[in-house]
């Protein structure tokens, strides 16, 4: 059986649209999550132990993945991949890994992991440098109003605050 060009380049880009379409409707799940396949990779693939072990964090890889909580991280190397297995709650950024900001007046924003603090060895991200820096003001304050924030908002939609 042999098939045209016309038909077989048809296929594929119907196939290539069902799969943006899965990737565009796929559950907003986790924070800073992409969904590839079935996958919700998490930190936007950066190696969590690089934030604290390294100068600037890296990016991992999908040689390297460990599951949490329905969420697959990435890792640099296998080393990396196990000392996050031993002790995940270590490196998971605070409040799900939305914007720790957002996370002090009761709101969900998608946060940048460029933008990032480490204090008394807690990884929070924010939405951006302007953000950051509100935050920054009154970082044991702010910590405080979101972690009694998120006692509410953990569960909660970003869209529905």
């Amino acid at each position: 059986m042999t098939h045209s060009s016309t038909g077989l380049l048809g296929t594929l880009k119907a196939l290539l649209l069902a799969a943006v379409a899965a990737l565009v409707l796929a559950a907003p799940g986790a924070a800073l999550a992409d969904t590839v396949a079935n996958s919700v990779i998490g930190a936007r693939s950066y190696d969590l132990t690089t934030f604290f072990s390294s100068e600037k964090p890296a990016q991992g890889t999908g040689h390297h993945v460990a599951s949490h909580d329905g969420v697959d991280y990435l890792f640099t190397s296998d080393e990396n991949k196990k000392a996050f297995q031993a002790n995940p709650q270590k490196y998971l950024p605070a409040f799900g890994g939305f914007c720790a900001c957002g996370a002090s007046i009761g709101k969900k924003f998608v946060a940048d992991p460029d933008v990032y603090d480490i204090v008394d060895n807690k990884l929070y991200f924010n939405l951006d440098t302007k953000i950051r820096a509100i935050w920054a003001k009154d970082i044991g304050a702010n910590i405080a109003k979101a972690e009694a924030n998120w006692k509410t908002i953990a569960v909660k939609n970003p869209a529905d605050l």
